[in-house]
C-alpha cells in the first residue's frame, strides 16, 4: 500500500467508522457466536503472498463484527459506560500516524509537554489539590497518562512500597535481600468493595493486603481502618498503604476520605484514591461531596474512557510527590540519556513501560472541543439518564 492508496483507504475507513457509529443501535449488542467460532472461518496459517485490501476489509464485516460486543451502543447496559467521541478518535488517529514514543522529553518534546499541560488542566477541572499539578510552585507532583486504572493502582502500591522500605532501612540505598525481608512485614488496606485490580497489584508485588469491611452504605470508614492498623502493628507488621475507592464497580459506593485521610496522615500511610468509574463526575461542582478529604491523598486515578468520551486507553494518574515514583522506576541507561536529563520530566521514570504513546492529543482535542461547560453538561445528562437497574449513582 503506497501513500496514495493509503489516502483513499483511509477515507473509506473514516466513512466506515462514521457509518458504524451512526447505525450502531441497529446492531445486536451481544454477539451470538460460541467460543472458538473464528478459527474454522480462517485459513490454518497466514497467506504466503500479500492479499489485496478489498479482500481483507470484506472480512471485517463478515468475520469480526459478528463477534464484537458493541460497547458504545445505547442498548449496552453491562459492565460500565465505554463512551467515545469524534474529537477523541481524531486525536488517536493522529497519534497513531505519528507513532512517536515519548519515553523521554528528548524523544518527543511535544508529547511530554502536552501531557503535563492537559493533566494539569484536568486536575483543576476535577477540583484536585494543586499539589497534583506539574506547575505547582515548589511542588513535586504531577499527572501521567496510563493505559488503565489497574496499571495505575499497581504503580501507586509500588511507589508506596518504595517509600516504606526507605523509611524502614533508614536510607535510600537498595539492599535486595534486606528489602525482601522488610517487604514480608508490610501490609496494605482496601475495602471489600474495591476493584479486583487492587488484589492483583498485591499479588504482583507480594504485599499482604487486607480487605476491610464496609458500613451499610458500602463505605470504608476511618474507625475500621484505625482498628486494623492497630491490630497489625501489635503483630509486628508495618501498615503502609490504603486504596480508597470513589465509585466502586459493584454498587458505585464511596469510601469516606474525610475519615480515612487523618488516619493515613497520623500513621504515615500512603493514601491512594481509585476513582476509575466516578471520577469524571467530579467535573460538576454539585457532585464533589465524595472528594472531601482529597487534600491528604498521595495519589489519584480516573479512567476517562468510561464517562469523559475519551476512547480507550486513557487513564490519568496523579501523584503529590513524584520522587517515590522516580525512585521506583528510574532506570536510565546511557543510551536514553540526553542533554536535558535531570532538568525536565521524562515519563519513563513514572511507570513500568518504557514506551509512552501520544495519548495527550486525544484528551487535548476532547477538552478543547467540548469545553468545561460541554463536559459538565454531558455528565449531568448521563447521570440523569442512568437507569436504576444498573450502576445508578447515589451521591452523598
Amino acid at each position: 500500500m503506497d501513500n496514495d492508496e493509503y489516502r483513499n483507504r483511509g477515507k473509506e475507513m473514516v466513512d466506515y467508522i462514521a457509518m458504524y457509529l451512526r447505525e450502531l443501535r441497529k446492531r445486536p449488542v451481544n454477539p451470538s457466536v460460541r467460543p472458538g467460532y473464528l478459527r474454522p472461518l480462517l485459513p490454518p496459517g497466514p497467506s504466503q503472498q500479500g492479499e489485496p485490501w478489498e479482500r481483507i476489509f470484506e472480512d471485517v464485516e463478515r468475520l469480526i463484527m459478528p463477534g464484537v460486543v458493541h460497547w458504545q451502543s445505547p442498548h449496552m447496559h453491562g459492565y460500565y459506560p465505554g463512551l467515545n467521541s469524534y474529537p477523541s478518535l481524531l486525536g488517536d488517529m493522529l497519534a497513531t500516524g505519528m507513532n512517536g514514543a515519548g519515553f523521554t522529553w528528548a524523544s518527543n518534546p511535544a508529547s511530554t509537554e502536552l501531557e503535563m499541560v492537559v493533566t494539569d488542566w484536568l486536575a483543576t477541572m476535577l477540583s484536585l489539590p494543586d499539589t497534583f499539578r506539574h506547575d505547582h510552585p515548589g511542588g513535586c507532583g504531577g499527572g501521567v497518562m496510563q493505559t488503565t486504572v489497574s496499571e495505575s493502582n499497581l504503580l501507586a502500591l509500588l511507589a508506596a512500597r518504595t517509600r516504606a522500605l526507605v523509611r524502614l532501612r533508614g536510607d535510600a540505598r537498595v539492599d535486595v535481600g534486606q528489602d525482601a525481608l522488610l517487604n514480608a512485614r508490610l501490609v496494605a488496606y482496601t475495602s471489600d468493595q474495591a476493584h479486583s485490580s487492587v488484589l492483583k497489584a498485591s499479588l504482583v508485588s507480594l504485599v499482604r493486603l487486607r480487605s476491610l469491611p464496609t458500613d451499610l452504605e458500602f463505605s470504608l470508614r476511618g474507625e475500621t481502618l484505625r482498628r486494623a492498623v492497630e491490630e497489625d502493628q501489635a503483630q509486628g507488621l508495618v501498615p503502609f498503604f490504603v486504596c480508597a475507592t470513589l465509585g466502586s464497580t459493584g454498587v458505585c459506593a464511596f469510601d469516606n476520605l474525610s475519615e480515612l485521610g487523618p488516619v493515613c496522615r497520623q500513621e504515615g500511610l500512603w493514601l491512594h484514591v481509585d476513582a476509575a468509574y466516578a471520577g469524571t463526575a467530579f467535573l460538576c461542582p454539585e457532585l464533589r461531596d465524595p472528594l472531601h478529604g482529597i487534600e491528604i491523598a498521595d495519589s489519584f486515578v480516573v479512567n476517562l474512557g468510561k464517562w469523559m468520551m475519551v476512547n480507550l486507553d486513557c487513564a490519568v494518574f496523579w501523584v503529590a510527590d513524584k520522587r517515590s515514583l522516580q525512585s521506583t522506576f528510574g532506570v536510565e541507561p546511557h543510551y536514553l540519556q540526553h542533554e536535558h536529563s535531570g532538568s525536565v520530566t521524562d515519563f519513563m521514570h513514572w511507570q513500568i513501560p518504557l514506551t509512552v504513546r501520544f495519548r495527550s492529543l486525544k484528551l487535548w482535542f476532547v477538552i478543547r472541543s467540548f469545553g468545561l461547560d460541554g463536559l459538565q453538561e454531558h455528565v449531568r445528562r448521563v447521570r440523569a439518564s442512568c437507569d436504576s437497574r444498573w450502576h445508578c449513582l447515589t451521591w452523598r
